[in-house]
């Protein structure tokens, strides 16, 4: 069976849904609606002011917006055009931030006023690079359009470029694991796979309203997008996820859907008992993050059930979902999908035995094709037709998968990806510090946390955490930036000089803590 076809594609799903059912309302955003019939237009016209300012087919469009209508509108429109859109995650800043717009080689932006302090000393200097502005355009940007009046000069006709469901989508930037962060080549059936892996996990029929914090930059916010064009079904629109304002805003919309990813079912949990607790309108929660002791406790005191999966943005999203409600699973694979766990030499392993979780399309273009401009991670990843994803896991008997940790060596933080290498690295340039060292660390919710090990240079003076962590905020997203400081005097390392990061503490009570500025002694001798 085939579950996805060459004639499909993401702007002929939006031309159809304002066709055939105009008046459904796609979204809700300050409690204005927009149907299909309006999304398609406002989309057309920002498609036809961008392509007037020479945004065409294959131009690459880095996009930095926060998390409104705004941004899925240019979302469609680059899909409309033929371009290829660059996400740029909203809180990255300095060379994060640098190297996916001068690796990606992006030749537009389409930016958010709030992140021009962190975009100026990246783009000024790029000769030719054309820039539109949603809010107040920087100063320093005096020629650079602004979003709303592009889409007040577009006209509402219907871009003529012919897409197809092979076509590049996006280049989705993921964090890399010994190097920087990688750019993940997405085709339109793997943003629709992912869709589709949403709505079967989600169990989302038509006329749900999801609860939709999820940001765009991410596949798991980006394939919402196109989910409410698969299923006619409500978004409502909230600024970012937060717990004390969630029942509130679910309320407000009859929200029947969460989407959860790290954290969020943690931080829902320590909100003050209520009687909204039982009394909303929530049937299922569905993501991927939750840890078993953490999901019982969430289906028991809110009655929502957890459906858990698997995935990654090389894979459209989930490859596996527990859609059966086994604790602790991660569930089995979907079925356009062959999941395999494997050896270090390739070799299939029994059940039981732990080994890397691969995976092997079924349909074509459900796998990336590559990582932009980086063959060698590539062949990396890319294996005998399978892809190989760097993360532990074991199958039993009934197919039933079990996540177990990270190969790589790469952490997760509240739905993050963390690239240790891209952290020390600019923690290395503090001036007080010769080496560091990130590992991940369980806190006290049963999260994923980031802990740094760090030797200071000989001779260095006064080391004040709490100074240390606003310096890494000033050069960093927030995400990267450790919660869990120790001082070592040593590391200990391989015959190569790699330091041996599986030897280092993951306790959380002997180091200083952001959450609680505590300061620890200082850790003598080699970390371990």
């Amino acid at each position: 069976m085939s579950y996805f076809s060459i004639d499909d594609n993401i702007p002929r799903l939006l031309r159809d849904c304002a066709r055939a059912n105009p008046d459904h309302v796609y979204c809700r955003s300050a409690g204005e609606p927009l149907t299909y019939a309006a999304l398609d237009e406002r989309v057309n016209r920002l498609a036809d002011a961008l392509s007037a300012s020479g945004v065409g087919p294959g131009a690459r469009v880095a996009v930095m917006l926060a998390h409104h209508v705004d941004h899925a509108l240019a979302f469609f429109a680059l899909a409309k055009l033929g371009a290829v859109n660059v996400p740029i995650n909203v809180h990255l800043k300095g060379t994060g931030l640098e190297h996916i717009i001068r690796h990606s080689g992006a030749e537009f932006g389409i930016f958010e006023d709030e992140y021009g302090e962190a975009l100026r000393p990246v783009v000024q200097p790029i000769a030719g690079f054309r820039m539109f502005w949603r809010g107040r355009r920087p100063e320093w940007a005096p020629d650079a359009p602004a979003l709303a009046q592009l889409m007040r000069q577009g006209r509402p006709v219907e871009p003529g470029f012919a897409a197809a469901d092979g076509d590049l989508r996006a280049i989705l930037y993921t964090s890399g694991t010994t190097g920087p962060a990688k750019g993940v080549e997405m085709t339109d059936r793997m943003f629709r796979a992912a869709a589709l892996g949403s709505i079967w996990i989600g169990n989302i029929a038509p006329g749900s309203t999801l609860h939709f914090w999820d940001p765009i930059y991410h596949v798991f916010g980006s394939e919402v997008l196109v989910l409410a064009l698969m299923r006619p079904v409500t978004l409502a629109f909230v600024p970012r996820f937060s717990a004390s304002h969630f029942w509130d805003e679910v309320e407000a919309h009859g929200a029947t859907h969460l989407h959860f990813v790290g954290g969020v079912l943690q931080l829902l949990l320590k909100q003050p008992a209520s009687p909204r607790d039982r009394g909303h309108t929530v049937k299922v929660a569905w993501g991927g993050g939750a840890p078993e002791e953490v999901w019982r406790a969430f289906e028991d005191r809110f009655g929502i059930p957890v459906m858990e999966g698997y995935g990654m943005t090389e894979t459209s999203s989930f490859s596996i979902i527990n859609t059966a409600g086994r604790h602790g699973s991660i569930g089995t694979a979907v079925d356009y999908f062959d999941v395999e766990i494997a050896d270090d030499a390739g070799r299939p392993l029994a059940p039981g035995q732990v080994g890397e979780i691969r995976v092997r399309q079924k349909e074509p273009n459900l796998v990336t094709r590559g990582y932009f401009r980086n063959p060698e991670k590539t062949a990396e990843a890319l294996r005998d037709g399978w892809l190989y994803t760097g993360d532990l896991g074991r199958c039993d008997e009934d197919g039933f998968f079990y996540f177990l940790g990270r190969k790589k060596d790469s952490l997760r933080r509240r739905g993050e990806n963390v690239s240790a290498w891209e952290v020390e690295n600019v923690v290395n340039g503090h001036p007080l510090v010769e080496e560091s060292a990130l590992i991940g660390v369980v806190n006290e919710f049963s999260d994923e946390d980031l802990k740094l090990f760090v030797k200071l240079k000989p001779g260095a003076g006064a080391f004040d955490p709490g100074e240390f962590v606003r310096w890494c905020s000033a050069r960093m997203a927030r995400f990267q930036v450790p919660r869990f400081i120790a001082v070592v005097e040593a590391f200990s390392k391989t015959p190569t000089q790699r330091i041996q990061k599986h030897l280092l503490s993951a306790s959380i009570g002997d180091c200083w803590d952001a959450e609680q500025s505590r300061t620890p002694a200082r850790l003598e001798g080699s970390a371990g």
